[in-house]
């Protein structure tokens, strides 16, 4: 059998594309885009067999990419996120599109609890007061964790895991999913937003969520912490609701717009923590991802079924074409 077409487009040197699917061996032919951009995406894409997505978000496989495709048979996205790619249009081609869940959870979730800890004692605060030579002992009045309310938004393998997290340092741990569940633990959105005292948001992005949390509904005082997209959370709410003091603070490692623009207003409010999109991001958590990509992709051009399949596509990939990859 002649060897799978794979296009790959994250941002990496081919060099080092060639080293990750190395164990790959014959069985695939790599290219990559001549440039990142659209034009060159969509110029790659008429011999493509298989894709491997970019976990940036900027390569994107919508309805005018996936036209572009008709030998394409599978892609696997690098990341939990699949934001940007247009999974109907992919079903509509009987193409799969796979993810890679799980293998952030525990980066993401000790990122979020790491994160509420830092404002509900106040850390950054009392280290830039120390840095300027003061000693506000008695001024900057941290709370305990323990006892509080922790409602957590989206419970796939990440919320699960903050449940299990802040319910082991004492806190009593609401969930709610677009799935209404008969669990104790499972509270409907509007009670679970007004009635905690930290909403940890790690819900997926979606035309259903998008703008899902508005922060002026959220309990007086209390602590937003966004690890899921910037969309989920509506970001001017947020920003009103920190202006007039009506958040206690808010932790986030997701925005509308990223990298985060120049001049916007949360990069001047006090109790922000800002964070990179970095939250899934650990050693451990890039080694999970690379042996999840290479064991679907693997198992793609073997026949066998591949994991994390999130369009309803059957998970067996098939050749759409018996011809040698275009060269």
């Amino acid at each position: 059998m002649s060897p799978w077409n794979l296009l790959a487009l994250p941002p990496l040197p081919e060099q080092a594309m060639r080293h990750l699917l190395a164990p790959l061996g014959d069985r695939v032919t790599l290219r990559l885009p001549a440039s990142r951009d659209r034009d060159a995406l969509l110029a790659a894409l008429p011999g493509a067999e298989i894709v491997l997505g970019d976990w940036t978000g900027t390569l994107v496989m919508d309805a005018e990419a996936v036209a572009a495709a008709p030998r394409l048979a599978f892609v696997q996205q690098p990341s939990v996120g699949v934001d940007g790619h247009d999974l109907a249009a992919l079903a509509a081609a009987g193409v799969p599109l796979a993810n890679t869940p799980g293998v952030s959870a525990g980066a993401v979730s000790e990122w979020c609890l790491a994160a509420t800890l830092a404002l509900s004692r106040k850390l950054a605060a009392a280290d830039a007061a120390v840095r300027a030579g003061e000693w506000p002992q008695q001024g900057l009045l941290p709370h305990e964790l323990h006892g509080r309310r922790a409602g957590v938004i989206g419970y796939g393998p990440i919320g699960a895991m903050c449940a299990r997290l802040f319910r082991a340092l004492g806190c009593e741990v609401t969930y709610w999913t677009r799935t209404p569940r008969e669990d104790p633990g499972y509270q409907d959105l509007d009670a679970l937003v007004s009635g905690s005292d930290v909403v940890i948001v790690v819900i997926a992005l979606s035309d259903e969520t998008r703008g899902l949390v508005d922060p002026r509904r959220m309990k007086q005082g209390a602590l937003l912490v966004n690890a899921a997209r910037g969309g989920v959370v509506d970001q001017g709410a947020l920003v009103e609701a920190l202006r007039d003091g009506h958040l206690g603070g808010a932790a986030l490692d997701v925005f509308d717009v990223e990298p985060l623009p120049a001049g916007d207003p949360l990069r001047d409010l006090p109790n922000v923590l800002l964070s990179p999109h970095v939250a899934g991001v650990t050693p451990e958590s890039t080694g999970r991802l690379v042996t999840a990509v290479l064991g679907n992709l693997a198992a793609a051009v073997e026949g066998r079924a591949v994991e994390g399949v999130v369009n309803g596509v059957s998970p067996v990939i098939s050749r759409k074409f018996s011809q040698s990859p275009i060269a």
